[in-house]
């Protein structure tokens, strides 16, 4: 993690043979920013064999800027480094063909300074940092997103491809060509695809696939998230993942759905012998989730508009709680009494950043482990009904307050990273009250012009 890694030359080239077969023309390298979007160069097939070999350079801030790309003072990556270049390095494992795009292959991509140090702020490194800890404690993440998502006609109209709330109705299952679109294209990207269906929303759908070992998911969720924006702008439509685009409709969620596998790929969750069916490992996870969560929602509530999405009777969560099958808790625990027992964080919104919801997922959890936390008491009935249980920090400020304060988070996660984080996140507050402050400006002055211009 401290170096550059050594490309393969071997399989570079029998890449470059594959594609060229497939009549491929051109190859994109992408690199995941802070808030999971796809920054990348896009270079002729002809040139691929040498950055893949050598890198390819983009300047180092891309992983810093906010979510409307401004610039972050004081992020160690801009004017610290004269906002020279970070290098591009390609996960061969993820090289693919895209399907939505002509003749065209991709690669997700690392980032490093020119010296081969790793850039601290890509979401892949920070999720890696995190999975390097709990393979050292002999564990590995398997795990997957369940994003929800809205389809509008389009951008402008915001008009949702099917009206009002009937959820797995078969013709709003396909209500336009999108979702099934969506379910013959990824998996040409490594996806196995799951379940499909309309939710409870107009215009929101719900699209499952495979778990995988945590980085595949976080590259997973990646390609998810952008395939099928760009497969719905293919076909004319718009996809948005914004967790409440309508205060008055249902809110989009990414539940990460999680187990530990020890060294002989045994579910270290499961425990046959135990009045839940979990292990005292399980318990020390979810006790350090619910620990660590105020910290933690700041990145699995990544926006101002992620805060819209706690509330009561909405199969969101609202307080720090856990619960057996138990949709209305932040910690639903599936414990089937097999293999597939897991845990599945409730907090995440579909607006975060894959890797970021999975490595913070992944670190509070990991901390309870090595902390021996224990969840509070189990409570019976939903819940979100138990005032015993902490409420969720109700704003971002207040969530960025909290992951201030947890060292023991930002360690694990990376200081710096933490710092650019809050750094980003608070200038996006920023921005957002100054609008806010104009737009009420605006109006008040437009109800003095009616009161008093044409008389006074």
């Amino acid at each position: 993690m401290t170096t550059k890694p050594i490309p393969d030359v071997s399989t570079i080239e029998e890449l470059s043979r594959s594609w060229q077969e497939r009549g491929i023309r051109h190859v994109v390298f992408e690199l995941p920013d802070m808030h999971g979007m796809a920054r990348s160069k896009i270079v002729p097939l002809s040139r691929w064999e040498q950055f893949a070999r050598d890198g390819l350079r983009m300047i180092g801030v891309m992983t810093t800027v906010d979510s409307g790309t401004n610039l972050v003072p004081g992020t160690y990556q801009s004017e610290e480094r004269n906002y020279g270049d970070a290098v591009l390095r390609p996960d061969l494992t993820t090289a693919a063909v895209v399907p939505w795009l002509d003749a065209s292959a991709r690669v997700i991509c690392d980032a490093f300074w020119p010296d081969g140090s790793p850039v601290e702020s890509a979401p892949r490194y920070v999720l890696r940092r995190v999975l390097e800890r709990l393979a050292a404690l002999g564990y590995r993440a398997h795990t997957a997103i369940e994003y929800e998502f809205y389809l509008f006609q389009d951008l402008l109209s915001k008009e949702p491809v099917f009206d009002r709330l009937h959820i797995f109705h078969t013709q709003r299952n396909v209500a336009c060509p999108v979702p099934l679109q969506i379910m013959d294209l990824l998996p040409e990207l490594g996806l196995q695809m799951l379940t499909c269906n309309c939710e409870y929303g107009p215009g929101q759908y719900e699209i499952t696939y495979d778990a995988e070992d945590a980085l595949t998911a976080g590259d997973y969720g990646y390609t998810f998230k952008n395939g099928v924006k760009m497969i719905a702008r293919r076909l004319g439509y718009h996809a948005t993942f914004m967790t409440r685009p309508f205060l008055d409709q249902s809110s989009s969620g990414a539940h990460v759905h999680l187990s530990l596998r020890d060294a002989n790929g045994r579910n270290a969750f499961l425990d046959t012998n135990d009045r839940h069916g979990l292990s005292s490992l399980a318990y020390h996870f979810i006790g350090g989730l619910i620990k660590h969560m105020p910290g933690a929602l700041a990145l699995l509530a990544p926006t101002p508009n992620c805060y819209r999405r706690y509330l009561h009777h909405s199969f969101a969560p609202v307080n720090l709680s856990w619960g057996l099958d138990d949709r209305t808790a932040l910690v639903r625990v599936k414990n089937t009494g097999d293999a597939g027992t897991h845990v599945e964080n409730r907090a995440p919104s579909s607006m975060s950043n894959p890797y970021l919801a999975l490595a913070a997922t992944i670190a509070a959890g990991l901390l309870g482990l090595e902390e021996e936390a224990v969840p509070p008491a189990l409570a019976e009935g939903p819940a979100e009904e138990h005032e015993a249980f902490a409420p969720l920090p109700a704003t971002l400020e207040e969530a960025l307050q909290h992951l201030e304060a947890d060292t023991a988070l930002r360690n694990l996660l990376g200081m710096q990273f933490t710092e650019i984080f809050i750094k980003a996140k608070r200038q996006e507050l920023e921005r957002r009250g100054d609008y806010v402050r104009q737009r009420l400006q605006a109006a008040e002055l437009e109800w003095e012009e009616q009161e008093y211009l044409a008389d006074f």
